[in-house]
């Protein structure tokens, strides 16, 4: 097998089974795995009896970490990299030693293995092979309608905390009126759980049940364009000058749309 300088090597994100023969080869023959947190990668080490030195890799140390890395290659050392859960680079740090180390022409290699993404989206049919994975969404709710807006012909793939979810659906919810959502946790675990609903059937089922790890969730891409062009219409509108109340039931009577619910998309 090809020898490399850096490997990216993902693991488990949650169930240990779940690591491959090669990943555990690769993390007990290098000299150097980088890792996030030393505590978390060292529980996963001692389960396969790996004696490999970590040396700490993470956001907030990740370019005083280059130069140390680079001398070591030089030296002929391998090394490693992994985060506490899933593939590195995918919302974890590596992205800044796997572009040095590309410009500095040592070799690099990703194996195979688990993915938040790819576990979750093959539990969820789609009505197109297209997405767009935007990581853990951003804080404000200004924010989060920007993306729901940009992307309405796709499917939306989003990371997000089990502290914020309820939130991050009552944006979807009036931002894009009618739409299903699925909702994933706990993935590969032994309480793994993914629900498939209108959002607001999810937010009432979420309500009702407890809410721990972490949440990959999916926006489904607008059906038609009917609700396209409703929003083109209720933004013409408003820059007539018509008030939320006078677009509800203008566009009620025009298209048989629920007044309620184009008064809440206007506001």
């Amino acid at each position: 097998m090809k020898e490399y300088d850096f490997y990216v090597v993902p693991t488990p994100i949650g169930n240990l089974g779940d690591i491959t023969n090669r990943a555990i080869e690769v993390l007990k023959s290098v000299d150097i795995i980088a890792c996030e947190d030393m505590r978390v990668t060292q529980k996963l080490l001692n389960h396969f009896d790996i004696k490999t030195k970590c040396i700490s890799y993470h956001k907030f140390n990740e370019k005083e970490r280059v130069d140390y890395f680079i001398s070591q290659l030089s030296q002929g050392k391998k090394i490693a990299l992994v985060s506490d859960a899933g593939t590195p680079l995918f919302c974890d740090p590596g992205a800044v030693i796997v572009k040095e180390l590309r410009k500095n022409n040592f070799s690099v290699t990703s194996l195979a293995g688990a993915n938040a993404v790819a576990t979750f989206l093959s539990q969820v049919a789609r009505d197109g092979e297209d997405f767009v994975f935007v990581g853990f969404l951003p804080k404000t709710k200004t924010q989060i309608e920007t993306i729901l807006n940009k992307y309405k012909s796709t499917d939306i793939v989003f990371y997000d905390s089990p502290n914020r979810i309820l939130n991050t659906l009552e944006i979807i919810k009036n931002a894009r009126i009618g739409v299903s959502v699925a909702i994933g946790r706990e993935l590969t675990k032994i309480f793994e759980e993914v629900v498939i609903d209108k959002t607001e059937n999810v937010i009432d089922y979420f309500k009702n049940n407890t809410l721990k790890g972490e949440i990959v969730g999916l926006v489904f891409r607008e059906k038609s364009t009917g609700n396209l062009e409703l929003d083109d219409k209720i933004l013409a509108l408003q820059n007539k000058g018509f008030k939320a109340k006078e677009i509800s039931i203008i566009l009620s009577e025009l298209y048989g749309a629920n007044k309620n619910d184009i008064y809440k998309k206007c506001i």
